[in-house]
């Protein structure tokens, strides 16, 4: 199985170069090349994309920048000529860090490392969506369960959820990210900073809210077009 990448470079002979290195990589498969961070952003938008050789010092929007305004992050290999901001790259879960100029035989330990999570992490995927059903949550004192086929959705309430689904209401003790990063998202969908949807519970998109049943969740203007392009997009009936 290819990954798909792109290479995100201010500076025309380092992308020459990166595009030369992939190229020797048989488990890649270049989908992209930009010049800043907006072009990126178009192609994200467009095309699956699993790896980005990312640049930090580029014009307008660093690279640094330019990631942490990503809502899915693919896996990131930044290559730059300043190594100071390694420390940056670890808190944003950069997998690896290459330094100008790198020798192919770093770049292919960066990439293989690339491979070897993304083979871990798609098995994991296809295990959950495989064999789980269902996940237990503490509310109330008491370990509860919750199967994802009644989840509606997850709504973030300081330092607790609340978990909705079809029949009951359940308020547990977690952080807004651990319920995302669990719930599997071929099935839910982020469609505000405190609200993750089951997409397929979604009866009505009118303006800039969502309906399920009898419940109204508001679309984030940052996130809207992303939900349409994933919920209303390749199901749209035309004329």
């Amino acid at each position: 199985m290819k990954m798909n990448c792109i290479i995100v470079d201010d500076e025309p002979l380092a992308r020459k170069g990166l595009k030369e290195y992939v190229q020797e990589i048989n488990f890649l498969h270049l989908v992209g090349e930009c010049e800043n961070a907006n072009a990126a952003e178009v192609i994200l938008k467009n095309q699956k994309v699993d790896l980005i050789f990312l640049d930090i010092e580029m014009p307008r929007l660093t690279g640094i920048d330019f990631l942490k305004s990503l809502q899915q992050k693919p896996i990131v290999i930044f290559t730059t000529a300043y190594p100071q901001y390694a420390l940056q790259g670890y808190e944003l879960e950069v997998l690896d860090y290459l330094v100008k100029p790198f020798p192919f035989d770093r770049f292919l330990k960066a990439c293989t490392k690339a491979k070897e999570f993304y083979e871990i992490k798609n098995s994991a995927e296809l295990n959950s969506q495989k064999n789980d059903t269902y996940f237990f949550v503490r509310s109330d004192n008491q370990y509860e369960k919750i199967f994802y086929e009644e989840l509606l959705f997850a709504e973030a309430m300081e330092n607790y959820v609340i978990l909705q689904t079809i029949n009951k209401r359940f308020i547990a003790y977690l952080t807004f990210k651990a319920v995302e990063n669990h719930l599997p998202a071929n099935s839910f969908i982020k469609v505000h900073k405190s609200f993750i949807i089951a997409a397929s519970k979604i009866d009505k998109i009118t303006g800039n809210q969502v309906k399920i049943g009898s419940y109204s969740i508001p679309i984030s203007r940052v996130l809207k077009e992303e939900v349409m392009n994933r919920v209303v997009k390749d199901k749209l009936l035309k004329r």
